[in-house]
C-alpha cells in the first residue's frame, strides 16, 4: 500500500528550496583527556584493570612505562644519511661475521 515513488521533475522544480535552510548539526564537545589524566584513571577504576570481565589487565598496568618514558623528540630524517648509515652497520656486521668464519 506505501510504495514509495519517485516525484516528476516538474514536482521538484516547482517548489522553491532557495529559502530552506537545514539545521546545523548539534555535537557535544568534551574535553580531550591528558596523559596524566588517563593514568589517574587508570590506577584509579577497577573497571580498567579487566577486559570483558574475563582477561586481569592488574600485571600490564604495573609494568606499563610512564609517560616520560616514553617521550621523544621529533628527529628529521634524511633518506642518504640513514641510508649510508644502516649500510655501513650491515657491512661492519658481515665484516665480523666473515672474520668469526676465518678463525
Amino acid at each position: 500500500a506505501d510504495i514509495p515513488v519517485i516525484p516528476d521533475l516538474e514536482e521538484v522544480q516547482e517548489e522553491d528550496l532557495t529559502m530552506q535552510v537545514a539545521a546545523p548539526p548539534s555535537v557535544q564537545v568534551n574535553r580531550v583527556l591528558t596523559y596524566q589524566d588517563l593514568d589517574k584513571d587508570l590506577m584509579k577504576y577497577a573497571a580498567f584493570q579487566t577486559l570483558d570481565g574475563e582477561v586481569d589487565l592488574k600485571l600490564l598496568t604495573k609494568v606499563l612505562a610512564p609517560e616520560h618514558e616514553l617521550r621523544e623528540d621529533d628527529v628529521s630524517w634524511d633518506w642518504d644519511h640513514l641510508f649510508t648509515e644502516v649500510s655501513s652497520e650491515l657491512v661492519t656486521e658481515w665484516d665480523l661475521g666473515q672474520s668469526e668464519r676465518e678463525d
